[in-house]
């Protein structure tokens, strides 16, 4: 006689992961209002404006993402490059003048923070009055020249400053 049960039937599902019905926000709600405000949305968004607006950006990023790995692993690499992006956003003039004004800024910002002595300014806030008389300038400019970090070659014999001790380089003899 026949088995009474009913067989199961498995349904075929694409192999993709499994998105949720309501997605978690990638961005921050009012990171995303202020970029809606500044492009003239009234500033109390609506949520699924901003639910879209973080679908739509997450979407480019992802994208963009994947399009400059695709485009390192055409150069046998494995590491993205920012060279990567830049081919990416070749055709966007105006994507890529944004994206390179900002390294270019960037750029800037980094090497302001190299030119600034932070130690300088916490001994230079206690001897304010001295500035006027040019004794904490001097002072700077030494220290700036010289010190640890500044030079070239060990020293072998004294403390002073007057070049005695220092490691002099000799010239190869061609023989």
């Amino acid at each position: 006689m026949a088995d009474a049960r009913p067989t199961q039937r498995t349904t075929h599902r694409p192999n993709r992961p499994h998105q949720p019905t309501t997605p978690t926000p990638i961005f921050s709600p009012t990171d995303l209002g202020e970029l809606l405000h500044a492009y003239g949305d009234n500033p109390p968004s609506l949520p699924t404006t901003l639910t879209t607006l973080d679908s739509i950006l997450t979407d480019f990023i992802t994208e963009t993402c994947h399009s400059a790995a695709l485009s390192a692993s055409y150069s046998r690499r494995q590491k993205i490059k920012i060279d990567d992006f830049k081919f990416l956003l070749r055709r966007d003039e105006g994507l890529l003048g944004r994206v390179l004004e900002q390294m270019w800024k960037e750029r800037a910002m980094k090497d302001e923070r190299k030119g600034v002595d932070l130690e300088a300014f916490g001994r230079v806030e206690g001897l304010v009055g001295v500035v006027e008389q040019g004794g904490v300038v001097g002072e700077l400019v030494r220290r700036r020249g010289g010190g640890a970090g500044g030079r070239r070659g060990k020293r072998k014999g004294g403390e002073g400053g007057d070049g005695e001790g220092r490691k002099v380089k000799k010239a190869r003899s061609e023989d």
